[in-house]
């Protein structure tokens, strides 16, 4: 019968059972083969690939090469400008004369005499050559001069351009290095706390501790698993946009992290900063370009700037010739003149006074808008001043509170283990532990951003400042979570977890104390 047919061990129904030890370390070999070392960036590197793949930086290259262009468009508009015309096709020109006056030697003088002439589907030829150079025009040196100013913007643009790179090019290093470090702190974390469990485990199964010990810190692990998910979708976003500004490839992106040292900067007072920013900040003296430039547009429209004085040249020949009504016929013109040309516009409508007034109200306007900037930049000014002075002191408090955290994380351990605190206070010390980690580092990112943006707001930011940065950067590939996503020890506590002995409950006479 079938059911007594005896198993079959052909390849087909084969199956091996690994033992657990085995298939975790070639879990662990495998992870460890396929996340090869990746090479650490610092944030000179980062800057270096960001000027020639960031797309932003290439459109601000676009408009500076555009606004040197401008200064040649402001200097050939004083230059001699030289036109030509021909014209050719068929014509009919009929033309008639009464009571006209004529003499000649012989003849005397005639008087009511009549002429005729006609040239019935002829062909004429014409060209005119002129020559014009401008001589006085208060209009085109106005719009000269703004076409000057314009050239002077976009170059401030460009450096502005190059500021504002190296800022989001920090911005996006300290990103991604905040979100590696957070994803470190977390998976320690939940390595502690899976710890804690096993030991636990071990402390129940003997009847020295309860089981809501264990609750507590099955709780505590569920909760680090969801933040560390969102801390690697976090991780993999920043990777992602800073290969988007440098061109390197996000799993070859690692960042080193700020060490303690802090870069040497000018040991200026506020208002030393202040001035520095008033006078040379890329964004004021763009604005104060644009307030010059909104002047000359108003003066391009006042009633001084309309007449205007060329000398022109000019050589000109219209002939017409064919057949008409009184036989073959032809008609030439030849021009020649040289003089000086006076244009004054008479009467425009209203146009050129209702153009003066909008060009007086957008002068208001681009003046409001430069104060505000002003504003602006003295506050950031003042911001990025305080970040600083503060920031050092911020740093070291926090740096003792990590100190202090782990003191009490090993003493609350101690208290733990011979029961003086609870499972509850050992996770919570723990946490703290992470949490000051979290805190010195972001605190230490913050005095490096907010040392870089007081220098692009005094408009010195340069390779220079981004080097004495970079300099107080650390090495952190050997603990760099972006390039292994995960440890082969938390892949395999992973899969051992599943199988991990259920938690037997003692009986109520088994010698444990009561939970209550």
């Amino acid at each position: 019968m079938i059911g007594n047919r005896p198993p079959r061990t052909g390849p087909r129904n084969a199956r091996r059972v690994l033992p657990a030890s085995v298939l975790l370390a070639f879990i662990g070999g495998t992870v460890m083969l396929a996340s090869a070392p990746a090479q650490a960036i610092d944030l000179v590197q980062a800057w270096h690939s960001a000027q020639t793949h960031d797309l932003t930086f290439a459109a601000a290259r676009a408009a500076q090469q555009a606004g040197d262009a401008r200064r040649d468009q402001s200097a050939a508009m004083w230059r001699p400008t030289v036109g030509m015309t021909a014209t050719t096709g068929k014509m009919t020109n009929d033309t008639t004369m009464t009571g006209a006056q004529f003499s000649g030697p012989g003849i005397g003088t005639v008087t009511g005499a009549d002429f005729s002439t006609s040239i019935n589907d002829g062909t004429t030829t014409s060209w005119k050559v002129q020559a014009r150079q401008p001589l006085f025009d208060l209009k085109r040196l106005a719009q000269s001069r703004q076409l000057k100013l314009s050239a002077g913007v976009a170059d401030l643009q460009w450096q502005n351009a190059r500021q504002s790179l190296m800022l989001r090019t920090a911005d996006r290093y300290f990103d991604l290095v905040i979100a590696e470090e957070t994803l470190r702190v977390l998976r320690e974390q939940r390595a502690a706390i899976r710890q804690d469990v096993a030991e636990m485990r071990e402390r129940f199964r003997v009847g020295d501790a309860p089981v809501t010990d264990i609750d507590e810190a099955n709780a505590r692990e569920q909760a680090i698993e969801a933040q560390i998910l969102a801390a690697q979708t976090d991780l993999e976003l920043r990777q992602v946009a800073l290969s988007d500004m440098t061109g390197i490839a996000p799993q070859s992106l690692v960042p080193l992290a700020p060490g303690e040292a802090q870069p040497p900067r000018p040991r200026l007072t506020l208002d030393q900063w202040m001035q520095h920013a008033d006078q040379d900040n890329p964004g004021l003296r763009m604005q104060d370009l644009k307030v010059e430039t909104a002047q000359q547009q108003v003066e391009r429209y006042r009633i001084t700037a309309s007449p205007s004085v060329d000398l022109v040249a000019e050589a000109a020949r219209d002939r017409l010739s064919g057949s008409g009504s009184f036989g073959p016929a032809s008609n030439t013109i030849t021009e020649r003149m040289i003089g000086v040309q006076l244009t004054v516009p008479v009467f425009t409508g209203g146009y050129r006074s209702a153009k003066e007034e909008e060009a007086l109200h957008l002068a208001d306007q681009s003046q409001a808008e430069d104060a505000q900037a002003r504003q602006q930049v003295a506050l950031q000014t003042r911001e990025a001043w305080l970040g600083l002075t503060v920031g050092a002191s911020r740093v070291s408090a926090l740096a003792a509170t990590l100190k202090a955290a782990r003191v009490r994380l090993d003493a609350t351990k101690l208290g733990h283990k011979v029961g003086d605190r609870s499972t509850l206070d050992l996770l919570d010390a723990q946490s703290d532990v992470a949490a000051a980690e979290l805190n010195l580092l972001h605190a230490r990112v913050d005095l490096l951003k907010n040392d870089l943006q007081l220098a692009a707001l005094a408009g010195s930011l340069d390779e220079q400042t981004l080097r004495l940065v970079n300099a107080t950067l650390r090495d952190g590939s050997a603990t760099s979570v972006a390039a292994q996503p995960e440890s082969s020890d938390s892949i395999a506590t992973d899969i051992a977890a599943t199988v991990r002995e259920p938690i037997i409950r003692p009986q109520a006479n088994a010698g444990f104390p009561s939970a209550n």
